[in-house]
């Protein structure tokens, strides 16, 4: 192959031209149709995890989408039907960071204080920032997908799929809301799963600290308690030993009191100093004896099972190959520590806020951050001072170690006692390893090593975050503590305690000339008026009328629906008619002027129906919908006890039922093929709107984020049902086939 001048192509020219025949001959397309008169021999699902959208192309996001592309691909060939559609992740902190850096907001104070509507909008704004990157990309590498019309995670039709998995999962109690350690983010104040903790671990310089406890019973009598997260101490409510191993009282000659650790990390311990051991005794023996604290913030505070608080315990944990042998506890910040309360009733005490700074109690160091990104010892730094000021510090040194930082923004983690909602993985191992071992790995050694393994040790999955821009969990609790876990948005509505508080009406204006001639007229032509019938019509329409009491007209901007509102609101008497322009003719664009067929022909019919599909220079379906559901909307925000009539014309008619009664795209266009559609009505018919109260922003289209899910109240037998506060997922639970389930 040459360039025509005799000079051979290159093989990128080459590509480019293949890529050219391709998309002017629609290759893709034609490859996923069925041949006419066969059928496919099934469907294939394909589960592809989508890129994320505020991300470049990289080399391994496309080398995995090449090796993503050969199964559908491969399965087309054999004759089945593959849903081949390009999807966008959308949710989670990656954007959320963005956005917080771009407003200059430093926590999630400042998110509330902004606004979270505004927030998530931002979000919303800037996640497809790279859209066009990878719609140049994807193709260039010979991929065959839809990406013109993607699924996006932010979609309310996802985000119900998502509801749909999670009610499924819950009614067969594999989720559930839990108390348990997790790590979390300070900075971000949110928890993370266990699989985001070990994406960031690096070298940091912390302190290790050996402090006093002096026994209540014993003054000058010091347990020698090690750790190295000072910052816990001030939540010290218990120490741990074990109860078999030999323990040693001892007396230091620059010291004064008496010392108690472990006899076999005495000499580690007391290192260049000189001892000697007045006692020695099995760790049993100081089991159940009580110790003053190292901080006097919770001496005097109320709490469950005080009568437990600053006791010696055994713990099966404690190990005599590093620090005293002898741990200090802090159960709300530690995995082994809250076990060991949990099964002793231990005081729990939570000094630090999931924000990373200490509470208001602990009065000396209020405010002050336990870590932040670049620093982990300052608050260390303090409490050892304290100590020592005190005389509770016996001793000090600095550790390197391995620790986990926020792979998003780089903030040192916490282990922190919190509650989540969690997905039981280890209710489903057997099951899951059963089916791991049917499939036909390659290698093949990764299904009994590195995914068997990983499958063997699956723990419960955390799913919810306390943020803002994610997928709601679909949960409403009352305030005897009860739950109801909703499945789709219909079902939302149902239980929706706020009511529709208006009677809505929508009637098709009377016939037109552009009706007569079958032209589209989607500016409102000065000269597209009534005809006499379309006259007529308006006037045995207002007579049928008569019966529902009508107080407002709301009406499209165009000639041919105000001359059908003029009609109807003088024989109803009705003085009250608003011009609304979102209730106007479908923009069709360049059809404009056309014939209804041409335009049916040239977009596709059924396809124009699509939600997604434009018309060149027009608006899509979905935009159509939101500007009627919009207008609709605004009447039942400002007004109450009326009975309303829309006149507008037939597609933004058809948008609108299936909006308020949130019927499907794929119910649209079943309608549409129908006979007689219930949907696209005739001149001057009327109908009764059916309104599903769901939410909505203000450009009209069903928004289940944040903040618009949270006001939304259910009632059940009488009660009331608030949203459980903060909780969103940023987790792909399924794909988007809810209601083809």
């Amino acid at each position: 192959m040459s360039d025509g001048t005799g000079k051979p192509k290159t093989i990128n020219e080459k590509e480019e031209e293949v890529l050219a025949f391709w998309q002017a001959n629609k290759i893709f397309e034609k490859s996923i149709e069925t041949p006419a008169g066969e059928k496919p021999k099934g469907d294939f699902s394909f589960y592809d995890g989508p890129p994320f959208a505020t991300g470049l192309p990289h080399h391994g996001t496309i080398m995995a989408g090449t090796v993503k592309d050969l199964i559908p691909r491969y399965q087309t060939m054999k004759g089945y039907s593959v849903r081949r559609m390009w999807g966008w992740d959308c949710h989670g902190l990656p954007i959320e960071n963005l956005i917080e850096k771009a407003l200059n907001l430093a926590s999630k104070k400042d998110i509330e204080e902004y606004g979270i509507g505004k927030f998530n909008k931002a979000c919303f704004e800037a996640v497809l920032t790279y859209e066009d990157n990878w719609k140049k990309v994807i193709p260039r590498v010979g991929r065959f997908v839809d990406m013109e019309h993607p699924y996006k995670t932010m979609d309310s039709t996802y985000t119900e799929s998502v509801w749909w998995a999670w009610k499924s999962l819950y009614e067969k109690g594999l989720a559930y809301e839990g108390n348990k350690m997790m790590h979390i983010c300070p900075r971000c104040e949110t928890t993370l799963a266990q699989s985001e903790v070990g994406m960031n671990y690096e070298d940091v310089t912390d302190l290790s600290v050996t402090a006093k406890f002096e026994l209540a019973e014993e003054p000058g009598t010091f347990i020698l308690a090690w750790t190295t997260t000072p910052w816990t101490l001030p939540g010290n409510t218990a120490l741990a030993l074990k109860k078999d191993a030999q323990y040693v009282k001892v007396l230091i000659s620059e010291m004064e009191g008496v010392y108690i650790l472990a006899k076999e990390r005495a000499e580690e311990v007391l290192k260049g100093m000189k001892f000697e051991v007045k006692e020695e005794f099995l760790g049993e023996t100081l089991i159940g004896r009580s110790y003053k604290p190292v901080f006097p913030y919770f001496v005097d505070t109320e709490m469950e099972h005080r009568e437990n608080i600053y006791k010696i315990w055994h713990a099966d944990f404690i190990t005599l190959d590093t620090g005293t042998g002898i741990a200090h506890e802090a159960p709300a910040f530690g995995a082994d520590d809250m076990e060991l309360a949990k099964q002793n009733n231990i005081p729990i005490i939570k000094h630090i806020k999931m924000d990373g700074t200490f509470i208001d109690a602990v009065t000396d160091f209020a405010g002050m951050k336990v870590k932040k990104a670049g620093d982990t010892q300052s608050a260390d730094i303090e409490i050892v001072k304290y100590l020592a000021h005190a005389g509770l510090l016996f001793e000090k040194h600095k550790i390197i170690h391995s620790y986990p930082l926020c792979w998003r923004c780089k903030t040192p983690l916490l282990n922190y006692a919190t509650s989540s909602w969690f997905i039981d993985v280890p209710k489903m191992k057997d099951k899951l390893l059963s089916e791991n071992s049917k499939i036909g790995w390659t290698p093949e050694h990764i299904r009994d090593g590195r995914f068997g393994k990983w499958l063997e040790g699956a723990r419960e999955w955390a799913v919810s975050r306390s943020r803002y821009w994610g997928a709601p969990l679909p949960v409403w609790k009352n305030d005897d503590g009860e739950l109801i876990m909703l499945g789709s948005l219909k079902e939302l509505a149902e239980k929706n305690k706020r009511k529709p508080k208006n009677t809505y009406y929508v009637m098709r204006h009377g016939e037109s000339e552009s009706n007569v001639a079958r032209i589209i007229d989607c500016d409102g032509y000065t000269t597209n008026g009534l005809t006499e019938k379309g006259k007529e019509q308006a006037k045995e329409a207002a007579e049928k009328l008569k019966e529902l009491k009508i107080d407002r007209i709301v009406v499209s901007p165009y000639l041919r629906t105000k001359e059908t509102a003029d009609i109807v609101g003088e024989i109803l008497g009705v003085k009250d008619i608003i011009t609304e322009d979102r209730v106007k003719e479908n923009n069709v664009g360049i059809f404009n002027g056309s014939t209804v067929e041409k335009y049916l022909e040239a977009n596709g019919h059924p396809d124009f129906l699509r939600y997604t599909h434009r018309p060149e220079g027009g608006e899509t379906h979905q935009e159509i919908q939101n500007r009627m559901m919009a207008a609709l909307y605004d009447q039942e925000k400002n007004t109450s006890d009326k009975n309303i009539l829309f006149i507008t014309h037939g597609g933004p008619i058809r948008m609108m039922l299936a909006g308020a009664k949130l019927v499907t795209e794929e119910e649209v266009i079943e309608d549409e093929m129908q006979e007689h559609t219930e949907m696209y009505i005739k001149n001057t018919e009327i109908k009764k709107i059916e309104l599903c109260l769901v939410p909505r922003d203000e450009t009209g289209a069903v928004n289940l984020h944040r903040p618009y899910i949270d006001e939304i109240e259910l009632e059940i037998g009488g009660k009331t049902y608030k949203r459980i506060p903060d909780a969103v997922s940023y987790t792909h639970l399924t794909l988007p086939t809810n209601r083809e389930v």
